[in-house]
């Protein structure tokens, strides 16, 4: 039976030197990304005429690969610049999601576990996809834990990390709940299953300080700088669990939906607080006078 796996969405994918529409089958049953998980992606947004820190996601691509044992074969600059060019390709209304990708293609002659970085294969997809900003979300502490860097490779955004995350989802789906809150190996708090957390308590600001358990995001360090400028107190410490139960304040960052408030925190009911609402507008403030400085 021929099953239709076709993106629902508008699509553009760039591989090989030329640009295919909907969902070109890139990957074969004995490519190594397939078999044996190496893979690494990110993700940056277009939106109302601006891509705010493009050039930062191009270049932590090119990290990740590295990281993975992978061989870049694009400049930062390049992918960059070829997102723009994909841009063009949708109609300028709808958000899209720009997602640069590495994976390889065999292993190594001394073992076929290990990835052969010089068999590394470049794409970059770019699609539809709606922002959902300050969309409000409610959270629960998931049983599953983030992996140290000992075991799993944090260094990278892999794929290989992403079912951890999908688990942690269904679960908290499953039990009433948005997205669930995920710990480290050490019960602390990292971040959530899909995005970095921020915690208001008293007029401070924290957030997990960055243990190399989860992704520090791009978004993340933007909002925190942005927060300081504008005269917050922000601190990256050791969060726990008790300390998000007792916050004033709950909001996440990620590039998907950059930031949204939490409304509900296991029994817990919040309101979208004058933080989130904050650092949203500054965000969006600061994404928009980069864009007119660089036109």
């Amino acid at each position: 039976m021929s099953v239709d796996t076709s993106p629902k969405s508008t699509t553009w994918t760039f591989v090989d030197g030329e640009w295919l529409s909907g969902n070109p089958k890139l990957i074969g049953p004995t490519s190594h990304a397939m078999w044996l998980g190496s893979t690494v992606f990110d993700g940056a947004r277009w939106f109302d005429g601006i891509s705010p820190d493009l050039d930062l996601h191009c270049q932590r691509i090119n990290r990740s690969a590295i990281n993975m044992g992978m061989k870049p074969t694009m400049t930062p600059e390049e992918i960059e610049a070829l997102a723009l060019e994909g841009v063009k390709k949708f109609d300028g209304k709808t958000a899209i999601y720009i997602k640069p990708m590495y994976w390889t293609e065999h292993g190594t002659s001394f073992s076929v576990v290990a990835p052969d970085a010089e068999s590394t294969r470049f794409a970059l997809c770019l699609f539809e996809a709606p922002m959902n900003t300050a969309k409000p979300s409610s959270l629960t502490v998931s049983p599953y834990r983030r992996p140290n860097p000992e075991v799993a490779m944090t260094a990278a955004k892999a794929g290989s990390l992403y079912p951890n995350s999908g688990r942690m989802i269904i679960e908290a789906r499953e039990r009433g709940f948005d997205n669930a809150l995920a710990r480290d190996m050490n019960g602390n708090v990292a971040e959530t299953a899909s995005s970095n957390i921020f915690i208001v308590k008293d007029g401070v600001v924290f957030t997990p300080i960055a243990n190399g358990t989860f992704l520090a995001g791009i978004t993340r360090s933007r909002v925190i700088g942005l927060l300081r400028q504008a005269g917050y107190d922000v601190r990256e410490a050791t969060v726990t669990v008790e300390d998000v139960a007792t916050a004033d304040e709950i909001f996440t960052s990620g590039n998907y939906s950059k930031i949204g408030p939490v409304n509900k925190f296991e029994d817990r009911e919040l309101q979208p607080g004058p933080v989130a609402a904050k650092a949203l507008e500054l965000y969006m403030e600061w994404a928009n006078t980069a864009r007119k400085a660089a036109a």
